[in-house]
């Protein structure tokens, strides 16, 4: 996967993202501007690039000029908001009208969008610096980029927002935009390091996006207070999905204690690590000492109800999302034949065998998850889970063609679930297992992003960082 290996080892305790609420401060004293942030963040591209491989497309003349135009403005004390300067990268799946929008995918090759998707045009008015297009898995599926991990070159960043999570882990942008219909957010933000929050299901305007029923886009970033802000500022200008009432909460929240926290195990849970256990545990055991009640499915039947709903949650959301993105990729393999990979048209061969009858079934027993974890409100404030199931796997690449990994981007059993149940779900980096980055998850209601944002912040401020060999 990389020329060669590139490791730094990862101590969530010493390790420091790029920030930008710190040196909006120093802009705002004179003491430092958008267009000298700018170009420190080039410098650590061309340092890291290389290696990372987290870019697909920068447009480095139109940075400048957007840079230039903030300093301006903070020379005359008129910022247009929280993150005027702050160079973002995008997702290879979201249009950007100056940049190709190519979808990790050969078919799209040059294909150069007229408009920007409504997420960039508000992070345009806010005064934010589109930097440049981040790597995406082909079509936000399986097919993995060239990306690798920013702490360690032989292992996957994750996916399928694998640019955007590798930019941020890298330290080249302080905040990213990520796209997530089962796992593409939370997992590749736990490999790398990120604070990262998938919103509610509709909560930021989407666009012309593929339309898939679970899609969403989120907000990868080094700090809690980037990621909020940058959320705040998409929805307040181009609000929600039509149909949705967007993002609710104002700015940066309080933290806030939970007082009782449900661990979500999933179906995933006997293959655990020890090692990533045993982390997990160390989270449990700090909450517990701090006051906050832990629910589990041994000690609640609300909880084993969950659970028990949520046993076939990934593969419900697998072949949720194959069946609705099957007629795009049948048309693209008429119109471009031998443009897409194996990986994916294997995958859609086996999507094709589902029926519509099936899909209703599918979508159902969506709703009855949907249900069931509306019942855990007066049980539960929120979900506890680890992001990933474990540390960023290794991946170098399909050794043997005959013989695919199905997940070369890690498994998203851990992350499928707030996906299925449309609900908010944010990761904190505070674990370390074997020197690499691992997250943790809280999981909240539906339209509860901003609460579930104070719980994160209670939990970042009062929680020791954990590491395990």
């Amino acid at each position: 996967m990389a020329d060669s290996i590139v490791k730094h080892l990862y101590s969530p305790a010493k390790f420091k993202g790029l920030s930008f609420a710190e040196a909006r401060e120093a802009f705002l004293r004179g003491a430092d501007t958008p267009t000298a942030y700018l170009e420190r963040c080039l410098r650590t591209i061309e340092e890291r690039d290389a290696s990372v491989k987290a870019w697909v497309t920068l447009n480095v003349p139109g940075a400048r000029r957007a840079a230039a135009e903030s300093t301006q403005r903070y020379r005359a004390r008129q910022p247009r908001s929280m993150i005027d300067g702050m160079p973002v990268g995008i997702k290879d799946l979201i249009d950007t009208h100056d940049m190709p929008t190519q979808m990790g995918c050969a078919a799209y090759a040059g294909y150069r969008p007229k408009c920007d998707a409504p997420v960039v045009r508000a992070l345009r008015d806010a005064g934010a610096i589109i930097l440049g297009k981040t790597v995406t898995a082909e079509l936000g599926m399986n097919q993995p980029g060239p990306t690798t991990n920013p702490f360690d070159s032989r292992r996957t960043p994750g996916g399928s927002s694998s640019g955007s999570a590798a930019a941020v882990g890298a330290c080249m942008v302080p905040a990213a935009i990520g796209t997530q219909v089962g796992g593409s957010i939370i997992r590749p933000s736990s490999y790398c390091a990120n604070y990262a929050l998938k919103p509610t299901l509709g909560a930021l305007n989407r666009g012309s996006a593929l339309g898939l029923s679970q899609e969403v886009y989120g907000v990868h970033a080094a700090s809690l207070e980037d990621m909020w802000q940058v959320v705040m500022e998409i929805a307040s200008r181009v609000g929600g999905d039509p149909g949705y009432p967007g993002l609710y909460g104002l700015s940066m929240p309080e933290a806030h204690k939970p007082r009782r926290l449900a661990i979500l195990e999933t179906s995933a849970w006997g293959r655990l690590d020890l090692g990533s256990a045993s982390a997990f545990e160390k989270v449990i055991h700090q909450l517990r000492r701090h006051g906050v009640e832990i629910l589990e499915r041994k000690n609640c039947g609300q909880v084993e109800a969950f659970e028990c709903c949520m046993a076939e949650a990934k593969a419900i959301t697998d072949d949720i999302n194959s069946y609705e993105l099957r007629v795009i990729v049948h048309e693209l393999r008429q119109s471009s034949p031998g443009m897409l990979s194996q990986r994916l048209v294997t995958r859609m061969e086996k999507a094709n065998t589902i029926t519509q009858g099936r899909y209703r079934e599918l979508l159902q027993r969506r709703e009855q998850a949907r249900q069931r974890f509306a019942r855990l409100v007066p049980t539960a404030d929120a979900l506890i889970t680890l992001s990933s199931l474990g540390p960023a796997p290794e991946w170098e690449g399909d050794l043997d063609p005959r013989s695919v990994n199905p997940t070369p981007t890690g498994d998203s059993s851990f992350n499928v679930a707030a996906s299925l149940l449309g609900a908010p779900a944010i990761t904190v980096p505070m674990l370390a297992v074997d020197d690499l980055p691992l997250g943790v998850q809280i999981i909240g209601q539906p339209h509860e992003d901003e609460r579930l944002c104070s719980f994160a912040r209670w939990i970042k401020g009062t929680l020791d960082y954990v590491a395990v060999p």
